[in-house]
């Protein structure tokens, strides 16, 4: 019988190495990296937050044809074990299995509402009540800050179709001071289609990754405005991933 591997057994109190709020392609792809580690630094303990466990690293769209991963990622290297067979939803199952099973991650469904700093802690609010708390934070909650979906003349508060929005969050780091911008975004691959308009960061707001206004919170991906496609994102989040495992204690 194959031992399982070791996991993260949290308590409460306990304190991540880093917490990744949001898991789609940003956030799976930095959490896989940043518990992994590299060949000269070690594996960081990785909190992972979604809304819904079931969506994790969730591409929506009927097939991964053409979505471009960077050699290296998480994804490409889900799509090699995948192909030929290049259905979305399969693809959807093989990465998050492949998550579950990495050492280091802790998957959690939750939704983050706030957070503070404090003596070298970030700590987040939940809807649930119980707190987290992490050295660092990453937000990569895509298009989902205040998000208002649009489908015909029905206007849906969520980034996508039955995904709630990150209004409370939104709300939260608009009291930090921070500038967030109107985005708007068209999705056509989806049946029915939609349109999606969010909030923000632009990049001023930022220094590199992480927010100006803060010591240890960063944003990732779709949530920071600008143009980004698959490769675009998966290299920010190995870069992001980079920065962090060189400032681990």
């Amino acid at each position: 019988m194959l031992t399982p591997p070791a996991r993260s057994q949290p308590q409460p109190g306990h304190h991540y190495d880093v917490a990744v709020v949001g898991a789609g392609l940003a956030g799976c792809e930095l959490a896989y990296r940043l518990a992994t580690g590299t060949a000269t630094q070690p594996g960081l303990d990785v909190l992972l937050v979604s809304q819904a466990l079931d969506h994790l690293g969730n591409l929506y769209a009927p097939t991964v044809a053409g979505a471009d991963f960077p050699a290296g990622s998480v994804f490409a290297d889900v799509a090699v074990q995948t192909a030929p067979q290049i259905d979305a939803w399969m693809f959807h199952r093989a990465l998050k299995a492949r998550l579950e099973n990495t050492t280091g991650i802790h998957l959690l469904q939750s939704c983050v509402t706030a957070f503070q700093e404090a003596a070298g802690v970030v700590t987040l609010s939940t809807w649930e009540g119980p707190p987290l708390h992490a050295r660092r934070a990453v937000l990569a909650v895509g298009a989902f800050l205040k998000a208002r979906l649009l489908v015909g003349d029905t206007l849906e508060d969520a980034g996508r179709l039955s995904e709630v929005a990150y209004d409370f969050l939104a709300d939260d780091l608009a009291s930090w001071g921070l500038w967030l911008v109107p985005t708007e975004r068209r999705t056509w691959n989806a049946d029915p289609a939609y349109e999606v308009r969010f909030l923000s960061v632009p990049r001023g707001e930022l220094d590199g990754f992480r927010l100006r206004r803060c010591d240890a919170v960063y944003a990732l991906g779709q949530m920071v405005t600008g143009e980004h496609n698959h490769a675009s994102v998966l290299e920010d989040a190995a870069t992001l991933a980079g920065e962090l495992l060189g400032h681990a204690p």
